[in-house]
């Protein structure tokens, strides 16, 4: 798991060509003028989703991991707890290939993000998504999913 701001984007370039190109996108595009919802980058290698919700309890969230897909996770507005956790400190629940969503549960550490932060979750970072810092709040995320070679 990587927690950073775009300002240090080119410090991830040697990892993987398409992580590089997720974080680069991020940083070149006026995010604020993409659509709720999918844009491709590169069809299923590489694609944004922009999502806008309110935050919830840590009760209400659920714990996930992908084994297809890095999540790239960057908050274009408001503050978000998130949980973290190594997958194999964790029960592990059914696995929805067609999602590419793994359940799981038990407990984790969190961090809370902030507008202009990202969080890079790789297939063995369970991660629990959309939780309130300290009472629920309005967020605009954008998730790159960045496919697996």
């Amino acid at each position: 798991m990587i927690l950073d701001t775009l300002n240090n984007h080119t410090r991830y370039s040697g990892i993987s060509h398409n992580l590089f190109a997720a974080l680069k996108f991020l940083f070149e595009t006026d995010l604020t003028s993409l659509p709720i919802g999918r844009t491709d980058i590169d069809g299923d290698n590489l694609f944004a989703l922009v999502q806008e919700y309110d935050t919830k309890s840590a009760e209400l969230g659920k714990w996930e991991a992908h084994r297809k897909y890095i999540d790239v996770q960057y908050i274009l507005s408001g503050r978000e707890r998130m949980g973290f956790a190594n997958i194999y400190t964790m029960d592990l629940g059914d696995y929805l290939p067609e999602k590419d969503f793994q359940a799981m549960s038990g407990e984790g550490n969190t961090m809370d993000l902030s507008a202009g932060d990202f969080a890079i979750f790789f297939p063995e970072d369970g991660h629990k998504p959309c939780l309130c810092v300290t009472a629920p709040e309005r967020v605009k995320k954008v998730v790159i999913k960045v496919k697996i070679a």
